[in-house]
C-alpha cells in the first residue's frame, strides 16, 4: 500500500490512477499526516456464472439442493416471458 499526499495526487492524478490500475495497488491520500482517502482497484469483473458459483458454494447442501432444481426446472421451459418478471421496486 503506498501512501501519497494529497497535494501529490493532484500533481500526479493521472499516473497514480493508471499505477493503481496497473498493479492493483491501494493508495492512501493524507493531509497533514493524517489518512483522509484512499484510491483502490475495482474489482475483477465476473460474468453471471462465476458469481452464480460463488454463491452456490456458500449454501448448505439442502438449499444448493433446492437451488439446483429449481435451476434445472427453469431450463427446460424454452424461455422466459417478460411478464413474469416482478418489479423490485414496485410498491
Amino acid at each position: 500500500m503506498k501512501t501519497l499526499t494529497v497535494t501529490e495526487v493532484a500533481r500526479n492524478f493521472s499516473s497514480v490512477v493508471d499505477r493503481v490500475q496497473a498493479r492493483q495497488e491501494e493508495v492512501v491520500l493524507t493531509r497533514g499526516r493524517k489518512p483522509v482517502a484512499r484510491l483502490v482497484p475495482e474489482p475483477a469483473l465476473l460474468n453471471a456464472l462465476e458469481v452464480f458459483g460463488d454463491l452456490f458454494r456458500t449454501m448448505d447442501d439442502a438449499a444448493a439442493s433446492e437451488l439446483k432444481a429449481a435451476v434445472s426446472g427453469n431450463r427446460l421451459r424454452q424461455s422466459g416471458r417478460l411478464s413474469e418478471l416482478r418489479d423490485p421496486w414496485a410498491s
